[in-house]
């Protein structure tokens, strides 16, 4: 049976969440990582399909889905948040199908710059993706540990940090912070990110000046954090983590670039390890991750 290619719909969500985690799981076993995914509610899957159907597609095989490509917009910014093939079934040209339908959808965006956050050690992904135009930027690195030893060995931070709430001011400041740290405002994931009761939101100030804005969620793990400039990087990052470490996580985590040098000295000194590698692959100009802590691969 040939496979079929089509818009996908809230009800397959469930469905394409198993077949990720499967695919995930698959590629860090064999690559000696072991199992890493597991499954979640597909909510901002949900909610990228509300926002913009258009960015996300599924491979049908018969009844079954053999793959699935999800993408968003954000003003100048094109994101490629999953591109996953059933296992069983790579190597026929599912992946180049999908990639070709999403970048579809990154040129009717009219973005200036596309991106993702794949696995360092998925080799076949990244020839794919440098096929379309991205290429290599910066490694990114999963980091964690226990909260209880993040705790112990975490100074007190400098930069004080005040509760977000949705506000069309705040959504203002954060947009002009994004502008600055990740060239695109992202106005709708911020809504997104405050509309979840599991996540802590806070702006950071130095003084009476607001140099970021940090997220913490209720299992310990940080981001997105932004700062307005890289020499408060490692601050803002330090104020994350005190959020993170006073909470009822037994661990604390997060993804920092190889290029936040700051906050990667400030994880080795609290005892955090890295887990697993990943990279930023992005079209020329674009990667200068300097002053930004993703989320995940997915939400950025």
């Amino acid at each position: 049976m040939s496979v079929v290619y089509r818009p996908a719909q809230a009800e397959d969500l469930a469905a394409t969440d198993v077949l990720v985690v499967g695919s995930i799981n698959d590629l860090t076993t064999r690559h000696g990582f072991g199992p890493m995914a597991m499954p979640s509610p597909p909510n901002f899957q949900l909610f990228s399909l509300e926002d913009d159907p258009g960015g996300l597609w599924i491979a049908e095989n018969g009844s079954d889905i053999v793959g699935f490509a999800w993408s968003w917009a954000c003003g100048d910014l094109w994101f490629l948040a999953q591109l996953f093939v059933d296992p069983a079934q790579q190597g026929q040209g599912i992946g180049n199908e999908l990639m070709r339908r999403t970048m579809e959808h990154a040129r009717n965006s009219s973005a200036a710059h596309r991106a993702l956050i794949t696995f360092s050690f998925n080799r076949v992904s990244q020839g794919l993706y440098i096929r379309h135009g991205l290429f290599p930027k910066v490694p990114i690195y999963f980091v964690g540990s226990s909260r209880e030893q993040v705790a112990a060995k975490l100074q007190e931070p400098s930069l004080r940090s005040v509760a977000l709430v949705d506000t069309d001011a705040t959504i203002k400041r954060l947009a002009e912070i994004d502008a600055r740290a990740v060239g695109a405002a992202r106005d709708k994931h911020h809504r997104y990110l405050l509309s979840d009761p599991a996540t802590t939101a806070v702006l950071l100030y130095a003084g009476n000046e607001c140099v970021g804005y940090g997220y913490v969620s209720a299992s310990g793990h940080v981001g997105p954090l932004a700062a307005t400039r890289a020499d408060v990087l490692r601050d803002a990052f330090a104020a994350a983590l005190k959020i993170a470490a006073g909470g009822g996580s037994d661990n604390v985590s997060a993804f920092l670039p190889g290029t936040c040098e700051s906050a990667l000295s400030l994880a080795i000194d609290v005892g955090m390890r890295i887990t697993f590698p990943m990279l930023l692959m992005a079209t020329p100009g674009y990667g200068d991750w300097v002053k930004y802590l993703p989320r995940n691969p997915g939400f950025m």
